[in-house]
This record gives structure tokens, sequence and C-alpha cells, in this order.
């Protein structure tokens, strides 16, 4: 393997949700803070930037075209990069103090997406599934949701609780969308990282950004931690495989949380960096409608 090399400079307020697009080899993410769903496409080094009026947490491709994102109000679809929003779902959720954080889609096409509660004074932080115009809560017992995945069997669902340091992974049933048998994969000690955002690779290894810990670890299926990759900057948000072979690993972190002298050791924070691997990642799974 060889170091983490920044891939694009993209001095992101809080870059989240990295996503790679195989059929255009392209790499979208999403900037919370600044309400921006960024484009990248590789191979020319084209960067697109779409503003919105509120925070985008996360999104997914649709499988006929198109993107479906979940933002503080709700869901929303759009035919492409630059169409306009079509209502899919409104928040049910207070929005002064809640909005959507990670999120995926399933193997069959549904869209699981998180929120978090930013009061953090309870467990209200809850995953919402969204399939056919239909909406149901898998979980609702943290304060931010982060690190959904899925096991390459599509039998095993991780998902992160980041301020209580915590992966959990449950028994999940791709055919009906059901997610059971909760218990914790992996806890992490106070001090040297939180698990954010997080990819699984074709042979079952969950790869975890750990925020404020300035690394990226491999995890087993069993839980035992592999490896770990350092980041030149001390909050890594999210990871995705990519590239033509699936195995350049992108990492997404934030800038907005570095003070302005460790902004001096760190000057690319908030920019997207890839560490070639020899693991392979899984093809993102697309919305079904």
């Amino acid at each position: 393997m060889t170091e983490m090399r920044c891939v694009l400079d993209a001095q992101a307020k809080l870059a989240e949700c990295p996503r790679w697009d195989e059929q255009t080899q392209t790499l979208y993410f999403v900037d919370i803070d600044s309400f921006e769903l960024h484009a990248y496409h590789l191979p020319t080094e084209t960067h697109t930037v779409r503003t919105f009026s509120e925070e985008i947490g996360c999104f997914s491709l649709i499988s006929k075209g198109g993107f479906i994102a979940a933002f503080r109000s709700g869901v929303y679809t759009f035919a492409d990069f630059n169409a306009p929003l079509i209502p899919y779902w409104s928040a049910d959720y207070d929005q002064a103090t809640t909005r959507f954080n990670d999120g995926r889609c399933d193997p069959k096409g549904r869209f699981l997406a998180g929120t978090m509660y930013a009061p953090k004074d309870a467990f209200l932080a809850g995953l919402y599934q969204f399939s056919k115009d239909s909406c149901r809560i898998l979980d609702q017992a943290a304060w931010t949701s982060n690190g959904l995945a899925f096991s390459p069997d599509h039998t095993t669902m991780y998902y992160s609780d980041t301020p209580n340091h915590v992966v959990y992974k449950f028994d999940y049933d791709s055919t009906t969308g059901q997610a059971s048998n909760k218990r914790v994969f992996i806890e992490f000690p106070r001090g040297n990282g939180r698990p954010d955002g997080a990819a699984v690779d074709t042979v079952g290894n969950y790869w975890s950004a750990l925020y404020q810990g300035q690394r990226i670890v491999k995890i087993s299926p069993n839980g035992d931690i592999l490896a770990e990759f350092p980041v030149p900057a001390i909050y890594p948000t999210m990871v995705a495989f990519g590239g033509e072979d699936m195995k350049t690993l992108f990492v997404s972190t934030c800038r907005g949380a570095h003070t302005e002298q460790e902004l001096q050791t760190f000057p690319q924070a908030g920019g997207i960096f890839a560490l070639d691997t020899s693991s392979e990642g899984q093809i993102e799974f697309r919305f079904a409608g």
C-alpha cells in the first residue's frame, strides 16, 4: 500500500458521504455544513458543486438515473445533478434539533438514512428505511447515526453511534428489509477517535473512519482490528471504495473542527484523500424507487 494522498483539496467544512459512481468514474460527496453536493470526475479532474438551501446529510444514486438525498427537512429526489428537488418524504422529527446524517442503499435498493440528535441528551437519532414511498424506523437508540454498511453476503448490517464510540451489527433480511439481533460489533476507548462513516470490502472487512482519531481502521468480520492507516487530517469522516478496480479507498475529512494551529499542520483538512489498497470494495447499491 502507498501513503494517503490528497486527490481534491476541497477545503470542505464537513465533507461526508463519499460515493463512487463506477459507471462514470465520478466521486460524489457532500459538505454538510456548506449545504453542498460535490461531483469530482477523476479522469478529467473536473470538480462541480451544487449548493442547496439546507444541510444535505447523505444521498444515493438511483438505478434509473438521478439522486435520492436526505436533507434536514426530509428526503428528496432529483433527476440529475442540477435538476429541481422533488419531495419524497417530509421530516416527522423536530428539525430544530435533528437532521439527517449518514446513509446508503441496501442490497435490494431501499434507501436507509440515519439522523443525528444535536442536544445529545437522549437517544433520539433514528435509522429510517425508505422504499416505494413507504417509511419505517429500523432503530432509534443513538445520538448520531453513522457507519451504515452491509456484509458481502447481505446478511449483516453495521451501524455506528459515533459519540458513544460504538459500532453495532444486526442480522439483516434483505428480502423483507428487517433488521434484528442488535449487538455490539466493536467499541473504541474514549480519547482516541470515534467510529464515523464506513465501508465493507468484498471479503467482509469493515473499514471505519475514526473521527478525531486521524486514521482509518480495517476491522475483520469478527471485530478484530487488522490494520490502521494514518490520515493527514485529525477528523476523517467516511470512506468509500472506488477507482477502476475498486481498490482505491477514498476518505472524506472535516476542516471546520480544526483549530487554526492544527490547520498549520494539516493544511489539506477538509479535502478528499485516497489510499491504494490490496482490498476490493463492493459496488454501491442504487435506489430502486
